[in-house]
């Protein structure tokens, strides 16, 4: 591409990093969440959230397990003041989330915010000011001292209204553009909020990092958090916190290393919703943990829920392809995937192992999806395990592997000539529509039998091209006799190969099924039965193996 040569590195890399945090393999625990959807995901909607839909968003992140919530920004607008009053004067928060609230380090928008809090039993006041060259240079042009004095105004203005608050307030500082910020510089700031906030055990100080814009590799930014972490005053009684962005898609590897690097808490919005790429989703987050073994803290037990309140208050629509919640995430249309998942499900079943099913990194109802209808897709790539599997779990039907394959074949031409995924239903009624208990051509209407030596005598009453008539024949067994006598009566050409039967479990009613293989001219025919008497069931599906092979010719 052209052009290139205009861009350059627009951030730091911190000096004196041991780097001690590219050892660790996992993160051990879980960080503290702070969701901020209802302020940095409200302000980056189309439509912003009215203060409904902005209650009932609320409502969901509590039942989900946040303790920590940003809802909004209540100095900008009245809509969002509104909110945070109609919060805490009727007492919609729970006793043990704290709401928090961002503020900008200009008195009257401080005052404003402590108004808006009044009240409320815990409280982050979240001030920041940016920081960055970019900033500092083009948009404020002021000097590094001028952007000291900014923060350090706000940090004491803050004191001032936190002496007169009533319920418990704590302090969360930003150096915006962290990213973009010499690393020198930004512990400098951050330590002179420190000194005035005067952090201790029982009044710990957040300080937040913001990744506002991504411009590095995700290494670079752990770098930064880890020379934050060593050059922060105070630093037993600070609480790191993160807050990537997804300007470069990296937010959750970015969030990853950051907490690896020293980071103790994560914000970040549902489904990774904020300006321009977003915000990093929490949901990512929390299910990688998850699924390494540890208990993210969070709810995530019900994803279509979830999704389904999240596109309603904020009118966007949460991607097919989005780790863990699309809905196409635990899809599988190819076969040897389809095929390697029910084996692997089969597997797990008789083993009772720890989670390695081939190609699900979690177990999908763990988050509310269901195997048959999220995991298994039908479409012209599909092969015959995942057909199979469907026909199995969902219908009850076990069909002998070469049969599993000569079905999975028909289905999958089927939705090659339609050009469209077929849903299990859709696959069911296609195996009864062409495989059971067809009688197109050739029919046996009745059928009895005798004991002889050496097998069965069967007296059969056989319809063929429309024509009745009673056959006697003998054979090995019954449906070897039964076989004969319609060999006999009509003429047609076959070997009869074997069958297999199985009840039809899970039906209101006592029903078997039966699948019957035969030859002729070269070629193998697949029939199958239902019927309530195991015998007609396999007479039928001999009956529409043979009539299928008609069709054929």
């Amino acid at each position: 591409m052209k052009n290139c040569e205009k861009y350059s590195k627009q951030f730091f890399t911190p000096q004196g990093v041991t780097m001690d945090w590219v050892k660790k393999d996992s993160i051990s625990k879980p960080p503290i969440w702070c969701s901020v959807d209802l302020r940095d995901g409200n302000q980056a909607l189309i439509i912003p959230m009215s203060l409904e839909e902005k209650l009932e968003f609320f409502k969901l992140l509590c039942k989900v397990g946040f303790k920590e919530i940003e809802i909004g920004f209540p100095a900008a607008s009245e809509t969002e003041y509104e909110f945070c009053r109609k919060l805490i004067d009727e007492n919609l928060i729970p006793d043990d989330v704290t709401i928090q609230v961002l503020t900008q380090s200009r008195e009257h928008i401080i005052a404003k915010t402590f108004e808006a809090i009044d009240g409320a039993k815990h409280a982050v006041v979240h001030l920041y000011n940016s920081t960055s060259v970019a900033q500092r240079e083009q948009v404020f042009k002021k000097s590094k001292e001028e952007i000291i004095e900014i923060a350090k105004f706000g940090a004491n203005l803050c004191n001032k209204y936190k002496a007169n608050a009533k319920g418990n307030v704590t302090f969360e500082y930003s150096p915006e553009s962290f990213t973009g910020t010499e690393p020198e510089f930004a512990a400098e700031i951050c330590n002179e909020v420190i000194s005035i906030w005067n952090p201790t055990p029982d009044n710990k100080v957040i300080i937040n990092l913001p990744v506002t814009v991504s411009h590095s590799m995700p290494h670079v930014y752990a770098n930064q958090v880890e020379y934050m972490c060593k050059n922060l005053k105070n630093r037993e009684n600070i609480i790191i916190s993160l807050h990537p962005h997804n300007d470069r898609g990296c937010a959750v590897a970015d969030s990853e290393m950051g907490l690896l690097a020293g980071g103790d808490r994560i914000e970040g919005t549902l489904f990774g919703n904020g300006e321009r790429t977003g915000n990093v989703d929490i949901i990512t987050l929390a299910l990688n943990m998850y699924s390494q073994g540890i208990d993210p803290g969070l709810d995530f037990s019900n994803l279509p829920e979830i999704t389904e309140v999240y596109e309603k208050v904020t009118r966007m629509h949460v991607y097919e392809r989005q780790p863990y919640s699309g809905q196409l995430v635990f899809a599988a249309f190819s076969g040897s995937h389809q095929d390697a998942i029910a084996k692997g499900m089969k597997y797990r079943q008789e083993k009772e192992r720890v989670w390695d099913v081939p190609y699900l990194p979690i177990d999908p109802t763990d988050v509310g999806r269901i195997y048959e209808a999220d995991v298994i897709r039908i479409n012209s790539q599909s092969g015959k395990g995942g057909i199979g599997y469907i026909l199995e779990t969902q219908f009850n039907h076990n069909l002998p592997p070469k049969m599993r394959e000569a079905f999975g074949y028909h289905v999958k031409s089927i939705s090659d000539h339609e050009h469209r995924e077929l849903q299990p239903k859709e696959v069911y009624d296609i195996f009864v529509r062409d495989f059971v208990n067809v009688s197109t051509t050739v029919d046996v209407e009745n059928a009895t039998f005798t004991a002889i030596e050496g097998g069965r005598e069967a007296r059969c009453e056989i319809v063929y091209n429309g024509k009745k008539q009673t056959v006697i024949s003998q054979g090995n067994g019954r449906l070897d006799a039964v076989s004969n006598a319609i060999k006999q009566s009509t003429g047609i050409d076959y070997v009869f190969e074997n069958y297999t039967q199985h009840a039809l479990e899970g039906k209101t009613t006592s029903l078997a099924a039966s699948y019957v293989s035969i030859t002729g001219n070269g070629k193998a025919y697949y029939g199958a039965g239902i019927d309530s008497d195991i015998i007609v069931a396999s007479i039928k599906a001999l009956v529409s193996a043979i009539n299928i092979m008609l069709s054929k010719k």
